[in-house]
């Protein structure tokens, strides 16, 4: 089964639109919001710099991939 965290902040548009994607089609996900110094630092040790910055089964995703988000989990489109 498929896992993803997606690391957020607040007042992130594409943050929003992809948590309310995934819970539109009932995709449990992992929410890391980097006003924790904790997330923010795990982002980083990914040279991430950008948010949403998303974790799919591990592997960084850099840019939001719908595709791959669909095909991980699925989704029909």
């Amino acid at each position: 089964m498929s896992h993803i965290i997606i690391y957020t902040q607040n007042d992130c548009p594409p943050c929003t639109f992809v948590k309310n994607y995934l819970s539109e089609h009932n995709v449990e996900y992992e929410e890391k919001n980097i006003v924790n110094d904790t997330y923010r630092n795990e982002m980083l040790e990914y040279d991430a710099f950008a948010t949403p910055f998303i974790l799919l089964n591990n592997e960084p995703m850099y840019q939001v991939d719908m595709d791959k988000i669909n095909n991980a989990f699925n989704i029909k489109s």
